[in-house]
Formats: structure tokens, C-alpha cells, sequence
């Protein structure tokens, strides 16, 4: 198998991508990867032929990291109106196997095989040797995952903490939490700190008579992605109500990854994973994601000493889930 390839999906909301890899001494190698519209495709099965006939390699093993609760091998996509099943896949495409993850498992798993140029550091706390690391990933959604440290090895623990309670920190959150709690009834993290919920908190920022939108910023936002207009005019500063709900954004998100810092006792350290960090980490470089994530009261001191570090490797779910796959004999 060691020199045989695998197919390696990483399956979010927006975007697939798919890869040919092959077993490397340290992680594996890519041959090829692509980048498929996943809203274009009526499910993965059509983006897995498109692809395999463009690249006629023969594919024994595959693993997919999916945006979505995976149990018993199948899925259904939580920002996707497709189900994904291991078995159907196998059986289809003639695979021998055929592994399913969630896509924060996939890439919890690639977070060991990742080089130090791969990530960028906000503090300068060392990581506690072979101990639990958390993963917080905002993008399209946002997913949690935690790796624990047993028999010399990590084990991925897949969780859909995205979707717990999102916990007001003060007077105005408590605001935000009211205006979304009228409007979703259920206020979820991911309802806050992701693409769409950076436009939520902009949406509320206009209703609260906080943000005056100029008529270059309404053209924008109706011309291309909300949240890239939004994101685009606070980092240039042209826009002081963008500045306002970026920092708002980047502050319940330091918030977030320091509850589940808490909650994974992660002194190997919290990874900052998803699309939408490496865009701001000119934010995230600032002290207000940091402040938030320490400012948990008598645990402060403990929290200074994790590790926080940026994912800049924007593949790195392919890589866990091509290790998935080159890991099954």
C-alpha cells in the first residue's frame, strides 16, 4: 500500500477538495489536489467521479473529512443539503476502504504532522510534552475538536461544540445574545463566531443603531461575500463600524477557545484552524483575542500558559484525512 494512492476529501459547506496522496516517511505526500463548488454538486459522489476521471490513478483506500456529525460511517452535512455514506461510496467506486470523519477529526489529526512554518504563534507559552491539544476552526461553520495523548499516540475525540450555547461575557453581548435568541430562538457559538455569524454580529451593530453603513460598503456587501466585505473594510480600517464588529467577533471567539481550553485541560496547546483565521491574523496578532481567552478569572495564570498557534497550512484536513487513509491496512 506503501506505494499505492489515496483519495483524501476535505468536504465543507462552500468548498471540497480532493487529493491523490501518497504514504511519506513523515506525513503523507500530495500528487494532486482540487478544489471543487460543493454547493454546485448534488453530492459527494458526483465531485469523487469528476474528479477520478480526470486523474485515472487506481484508489484502494480513501477517507473523507466531512463538515457534519459522522456515526456509523455516514453523515449528514450540516451547511449541505447532502448525506454522505461510507458504504455506498465503497461500494460504488470499488474502494477496499472507505473512512469517514468529521473534518475538525481530520484535522486534529494532521495538527502532529504539521511543520513549525506551518503555524503562527500569539503567545510565547511552550506546549506541556505528549498532553491534550484543542482545535476551535471557524469558517463556513464552526467545529471544535480535542486530541488526547494514549499509548504514545493522539486520539482525535470528534465533537460538535459549535453548536453548544454561545455564553455572553457582557452588557453588549448580552444584547447581541437577546437580538439572535428572537431570531433563532437557539443561540449557538456558531450563530456568532463564523462567517455567517460575523454578518450577524454586523446585522446587529446596524439594528442597534451602532454602525451607520455608508452607500460603498452596501454596494459591496451586496456585490460579493458579506463577510469578506465586512472583514476587508475593518482590517483596512475604512470603516470604524466594521473595526467594532471585527474586534466583537475576535473577542467571543478568544472567549470560545479559552472555555474549550478549559474544558480539554489543553496544555499541548489550542490551534487555531478554518478558513477565517489566517484572513484576520493581523486581528488575531492584536490583544484582544488573547485577553479574551485569559480572562477566565482565577484560571488566568493557567491559561497564559497554553500555546496558541495559528493553522496557516490551508490543507491541513486533506493531510489528517490522507493519514486516515494510508493508516488502514
Amino acid at each position: 500500500m506503501d506505494k499505492t494512492h489515496v483519495l483524501a476529501g476535505d468536504v465543507g459547506g462552500t468548498k471540497t477538495n480532493l487529493g491523490l496522496f501518497l504514504k511519506g516517511k513523515e506525513r503523507p505526500m500530495p500528487k494532486v489536489i482540487e478544489t471543487f463548488s460543493s454547493q454546485e454538486a448534488p453530492g459527494l459522489e458526483q465531485i469523487i467521479r469528476q474528479f477520478l476521471d480526470i486523474h485515472k490513478v487506481a484508489v484502494t483506500h480513501a477517507c473523507f473529512g466531512v463538515a457534519g456529525p459522522v456515526i456509523s460511517g455516514k453523515s449528514e452535512t450540516t451547511n449541505l443539503p447532502w448525506n454522505i455514506d461510507a458504504d455506498r461510496i465503497k461500494t460504488q467506486f470499488g474502494f477496499h476502504h472507505v473512512g469517514l470523519v468529521n473534518d475538525l477529526t481530520a484535522t486534529a489529526m494532521a495538527i502532529p504532522l504539521l511543520n513549525k512554518d506551518e503555524f503562527f504563534s500569539l503567545n510565547q507559552a511552550d506546549a506541556l510534552k505528549d498532553q491534550n491539544i484543542a482545535l476551535i476552526a471557524p469558517g463556513t461553520g464552526m467545529g471544535k475538536a480535542i486530541l488526547i495523548r494514549q499509548d504514545n499516540r493522539y486520539v482525535p475525540v470528534p465533537s460538535e461544540g459549535g453548536h453548544a450555547d454561545f455564553a455572553p461575557n457582557n452588557e453588549a453581548e448580552m444584547q447581541l445574545w437577546q437580538h439572535l435568541h428572537q431570531h433563532y430562538g437557539h443561540v449557538s457559538i456558531e450563530r456568532v463566531v463564523s462567517g455567517s455569524g460575523l454578518v450577524n454580529i454586523y446585522n446587529w451593530f446596524i439594528y442597534s443603531g451602532r454602525l451607520n453603513e455608508p452607500d460603498w460598503l452596501k454596494q459591496k456587501l451586496k456585490a460579493m461575500d458579506p463577510a469578506k466585505a465586512i472583514t476587508e473594510a475593518a482590517l483596512a480600517s475604512r470603516d470604524p463600524g466594521c473595526v467594532d464588529v471585527l474586534n466583537m467577533f475576535v473577542s467571543i471567539f478568544g472567549a470560545v477557545a479559552g472555555n474549550l481550553a478549559l474544558t480539554g485541560m489543553t496544555t499541548g496547546g489550542v490551534y487555531l484552524g478554518g478558513g477565517i483565521p489566517p484572513k484576520i491574523l493581523s486581528k488575531l496578532k492584536e490583544n484582544i483575542f488573547m485577553k479574551a481567552f485569559t480572562n477566565k478569572g482565577r484560571f488566568k495564570g493557567f491559561l497564559e500558559k497554553i500555546p496558541v498557534r495559528v493553522i496557516l497550512n490551508g490543507k491541513a484536513a486533506l493531510i489528517g484525512a490522507a493519514y486516515c487513509a494510508t493508516m488502514v491496512k
